[in-house]
């Protein structure tokens, strides 16, 4: 069974996702025979090549919130990061233009290491104090996920490489109808939105396994394409 999972960086609820379905694959009978497959996928594709803004200022301005109640946003998000023992910290982190990142990241699956990458970047992003728009903590982070120095360095300089990889990748999620992420597409029959829990998941390899039609969850929390994440309204 192949699942392929649209995900972007800058989305919260993908990171989140990807763990709680990492669990939910992990109760599944039949994980050793689940390849998995990552897409990708812009949430701001509009935005401009290294300009970045720092995320608690975004969110005040897309909700029309004060710093404060931004603030209380992110932390509402990032109890739920760390209930699934991911770090999330609230303050610091910026908000930019993920196209580099995706063809990065196209680049290591390419040498076998995308899941690699794709966890480092979440975590540097979400965890850490390192900008994933910084060219040079890019590099960075495809070298300690085992990605050689100069052909990242390569890739990064030619805004051409990968490019249509993850263009092919954004069209593939139109024509799925994805209109939000995370979205997991099981086999190319079933697909799921948002970060559900581990247990939906689980239930819903199963009976793909089975051959039977996949039950439709409840919504979940997810980020839609013009960079708006459900964010709990404090």
């Amino acid at each position: 069974m192949r699942v392929e999972i649209w995900s972007d960086i800058a989305c919260p609820w993908c990171y989140i996702g990807k763990a709680r379905f990492h669990q939910g694959l992990s109760e599944f009978a039949h994980r050793d025979q689940v390849e998995v497959v990552f897409r990708s996928f812009e949430l701001d594709p509009g935005g401009a090549k290294g300009v970045t803004a720092p995320v608690l200022e975004m969110l005040a301005k897309k909700y029309g919130r004060t710093l404060d109640e931004a603030r209380a946003m992110e932390e509402h998000v990032a109890s739920t990061a760390r209930a699934e023992g991911l770090d999330y910290r609230t303050d610091g982190r910026d908000h930019g233009n993920t196209f580099d990142i995706h063809r990065l990241l196209h680049l290591a699956a390419a040498r076998g290491r995308q899941e690699e990458l794709l966890d480092l970047a979440f975590r540097a992003n979400f965890a850490e104090v390192r900008s994933v728009f910084d060219p040079e903590v890019l590099v960075a982070l495809a070298v300690e996920a085992g990605l050689d120095e100069a052909e990242a360095r390569a890739v990064l300089a030619d805004d051409s490489a990968y490019a249509d990889e993850v263009r092919a990748d954004e069209r593939e999620a139109a024509e799925l109808g994805a209109n939000a992420v995370p979205f997991f597409v099981l086999d190319r029959r079933y697909g799921i939105s948002g970060g559900q829990p581990a247990e939906v998941f689980t239930r819903a390899l199963e009976q793909a396994w089975a051959g039977r039609e996949v039950e439709e969850p409840t919504a979940a929390e997810a980020c839609e394409p013009d960079g708006a994440c459900e964010v709990p309204q404090v």
